[in-house]
C-alpha cells in the first residue's frame, strides 16, 4: 500500500464529518443571508407578516435591470439552498457512506467519494427552479399581481387559487411517485449509482428533478404568502422536512393538501372576497 493510498484511504474515513459540517455551513450561510436580506436592499422584516392573505399595500411596476435581475436569481436559488439542503442531506449522506463501501470491496478507484459534486447536481436542478421562478415573478409584478418591493401577492383570489392548486398537486400521483423516491435514498443509489464525480453530479441531477417534482409547487406558495416572508419561507422548508423523513410522510403530504384546498376555499368565500367579485 503507497503513501497515497494510505492518504486516501484517511480522507474517505473523515469524510462523514467533513460532509455534515460542510451542509451544515452550506445551510447555515444560506439562511444568513436570507435573514439579510438577500442582496435586495430590504430589510427581511418589513417583507414578513402572519397575516394572510398578506396586507393589500399600494405598489407599482419597475423595470428591471439586468443587475436586479441577477439579485432576483441569486434569492431565489440562495433561498432554495436554504430550504431544501436539509432534506436532502440524508440522501446526500447516504451517497457518500455508499461510494465508501464500494471503494471498500474495490468495485471503484480509490479516489475521495465526489459527494460535493452530487450537491453540486442537486442544487443545479434548483438552480433552473430559480430562473423560472425569477422569470414568474418579474411577469407577476408586472401584471400587478406581487408587490414589487415586499414580494407577497395582491390579490386575495389569486392567493387562494395558488393555495387550491397547489393543495390538489399534494394530492396528485406525481407528487406522490417524486415524494415515495425522496423517501427511498437507499432503492434510489441501488438503482442509480454511477462512479466518479461525473456519475456523482448526474445522480444529483436526477434526484433533484425527482425533489423539484415533489415541492415545486410548494415553494410557488411564496408567491401567494411573500418570496421573502420568513414565516412562509420557514414553514415551508418544516412541510417539506417533515413530507421527507417523517414516518407518515404521505400522509402528512395529503392533510396539508387539503388544508391548502379548505383554506383556498375559505378565502374565496370569505364576504370581503365576494363582494369584490
Amino acid at each position: 500500500m503507497n503513501s497515497n493510498t494510505t492518504h486516501v484511504e484517511g480522507l474517505l474515513k473523515r469524510e462523514h464529518f467533513i460532509v455534515v459540517a460542510s451542509l451544515l455551513a452550506i445551510a447555515a450561510l444560506a439562511w444568513w443571508w436570507l435573514l439579510h436580506g438577500a442582496g435586495t436592499g430590504m430589510n427581511i422584516a418589513m417583507m414578513t407578516t402572519w397575516s394572510f392573505p398578506p396586507p393589500v399595500r399600494p405598489s407599482f411596476v419597475q423595470s428591471w435591470s439586468l443587475e436586479y435581475a441577477v439579485i432576483m436569481l441569486l434569492m431565489w436559488w440562495i433561498m432554495m439552498i436554504a430550504m431544501m439542503t436539509p432534506s436532502a442531506a440524508p440522501m446526500i449522506l447516504l451517497y457518500a457512506r455508499a461510494h465508501r463501501y464500494e471503494h471498500k470491496l474495490g468495485k471503484i478507484d480509490a479516489s475521495v467519494a465526489p459527494t460535493f459534486s452530487f450537491l453540486f447536481g442537486y442544487l443545479t436542478t434548483w438552480l433552473a427552479f430559480a430562473l423560472i421562478a425569477t422569470g414568474m415573478q418579474w411577469a407577476l409584478e408586472n401584471a400587478g399581481l406581487v408587490h414589487a418591493l415586499v414580494m407577497w401577492s395582491l390579490d386575495p383570489v389569486f392567493s387562494a387559487g395558488l393555495l387550491i392548486a397547489a393543495g390538489l398537486y399534494q394530492l396528485s400521483p406525481l407528487k406522490n411517485v417524486c415524494l415515495e423516491h425522496c423517501r427511498s435514498p437507499a432503492q434510489f443509489l441501488a438503482e442509480n449509482f454511477r462512479p466518479g464525480r461525473w456519475g456523482a453530479f448526474q445522480m444529483g441531477l436526477r434526484h433533484g428533478i425527482y425533489c423539484l417534482g415533489c415541492c415545486w409547487f410548494l415553494m410557488a406558495l411564496l408567491f401567494a404568502g411573500g418570496v421573502m416572508n420568513l414565516v412562509w419561507i420557514a414553514g415551508l422548508t418544516i412541510l417539506v422536512l417533515i413530507e421527507k423523513i417523517a414516518p407518515s410522510g404521505h400522509t402528512i403530504a395529503r392533510i396539508a393538501g387539503l388544508t391548502m384546498i379548505a383554506w383556498g376555499g375559505w378565502i374565496l368565500l370569505s364576504p370581503h372576497i365576494v363582494m369584490g367579485l
